[in-house]
């Protein structure tokens, strides 16, 4: 398979070093799962979902990729586990999230994965930094861009460029 463009994952952190863990991160992604062909500043945004716990960082990376969808999640649900994740509630904190939220215009709902992630336009941690580096991205359902979704966006939570 030839590789696919404009697969863009959201990568999160509230615990630990939150920085050095994106960066681990961006590290085995790049080793494992494709080529990083871009990615968005930091941001420091609070916790969506439940609140009571540590500021995330997080990070939109555009990847290029020859894998399949359901073998690039199998291999980020790896990297997550061997960057210390561990699943204890929904939401909850934790060391490293990563998110396919779009896989380039691949529709897919399978009992694993939904494509693209069924919360970008929900989501204004997971809106700004796409916004910055996909503007004019097309939602493959809802067609409207990335940066229509962030101007549409309902969340209101503080979503903090780090300098």
């Amino acid at each position: 398979m030839a590789a696919t463009g404009q697969v863009f994952l959201l990568l999160g952190s509230n615990l630990g070093d939150r920085p050095q863990v994106l960066a681990a991160a961006r590290e085995a992604i790049g080793e494992q799962a494709g080529s990083i062909a871009g990615q968005s500043a930091i941001y420091e945004t609070a916790p969506w979902g439940i609140t009571d716990q540590p500021a995330f960082l997080n990070q939109v990376i555009e990847i290029s990729t020859s894998l399949l969808p359901e073998d690039l999640l199998r291999i980020i649900l790896n990297i997550e586990h061997d960057l210390g994740r561990v699943r204890y509630e929904r939401w909850g904190a934790r060391v490293i999230d990563i998110d396919i939220l779009y896989f380039g215009q691949t529709v897919l709902d399978s009992a694993r994965l939904t494509l693209p992630h069924p919360r970008i336009q929900d989501r204004r941690f997971v809106l700004a930094p796409l916004a910055e580096i996909a503007p004019a991205f097309l939602h493959p359902l809802l067609q409207k861009t990335s940066s229509q979704l962030l101007e549409e966006c309902p969340d209101t939570s503080v979503v903090s460029k780090i300098p």
